[in-house]
């Protein structure tokens, strides 16, 4: 691995240890030629799974779009950056569940019950992208229906 500070070519491993709920490997690594330190993540290539856009057109799926797009919905709400990594490994397990080809549709409706659990302001902000809100009253409608799911609260009397 070349170092990202002096761009040697080789760099040695100094820790290794099991990430993201052991789907993942983090290494440090350090340059033998400047002394510094980075971080690695190492993952498995997994099955390949292509994303079938509304187009019809095919792609790879590809983590970090999915990772951008929920860090556009998280901004500034008060969610980690290991909730986020958390929630795009649960999402992409579920699409490898589903088999090689899966549709932009069902990869975005995953992702929008992940972040309904996680921060509903951030649901409704991927929502309103994913279902191309065009009104107000497009918001009213999805805010309705998260009032309609949720449970009833409950008094203190018996």
């Amino acid at each position: 691995m070349r170092c990202p500070w002096c761009g040697a070519p080789d760099t040695r491993v100094v820790d290794s240890r099991p990430a993201e709920d052991g789907t993942a490997i983090r290494r440090r690594r350090q340059c033998p030629s400047c002394g510094r330190r980075f971080t690695t993540f190492e993952r498995g290539q997994g099955a390949f799974v292509r994303v079938i856009k509304r187009d019809g057109s095919k792609e790879p799926y590809d983590r970090q779009k999915l990772v951008e797009g929920v860090r556009k919905a998280i901004k500034n709400r008060p969610v980690t950056e290991e909730q986020v990594t958390a929630l795009a490994g649960r999402v992409e397990e579920a699409v490898r569940r589903r088999g090689p080809d899966v549709t932009s549709q069902e990869l975005g409706v995953e992702v929008l019950g992940e972040l309904r659990r996680l921060d509903e302001v951030a649901y409704l902000r991927f929502a309103s992208v994913y279902k191309d809100f065009q009104e107000v009253t497009d918001f009213e409608r999805e805010l309705g229906l998260m009032l309609q799911k949720r449970e009833p609260k409950r008094s203190g009397r018996p």
